[in-house]
């Protein structure tokens, strides 16, 4: 089981803004993200190092600030560690080029 994060106790407050940020991802055309893989990236990535006096603004302010680009290249990154892809195995290449 995954240690909680120090920001989790903000997450009903910010829901509006995680909403809205979803929503604009959607109108971008990222309709498959959701709400828990947004929080995921951002105490995984961007709240990565908390700040002990961190104001609920600046939490507010992370989360409409997110970039698709961003997103997108954590949770690749993520599926690549969590994944046994092994690029050394000939049958994966021509799996992966096909």
């Amino acid at each position: 089981m995954e240690k909680s994060h120090a920001y989790n106790h903000f997450h009903t407050q910010v829901k509006p803004a995680l909403v809205s940020k979803l929503e604009e991802f959607r109108l971008l055309g990222y309709n498959e993200v959701s709400e828990s893989g947004l929080w995921d990236f951002l105490t995984k990535k961007k709240w990565k190092k908390v700040k002990p006096e961190i104001r609920l603004y600046e939490i507010i302010d992370d989360i409409l600030s997110v970039k698709v680009s961003d997103y997108i290249s954590f949770t690749t990154i993520e599926m690549y560690k969590n994944n046994d892809f092994n690029l050394n195995d000939e049958d994966e290449w021509k799996e992966l080029l096909k």
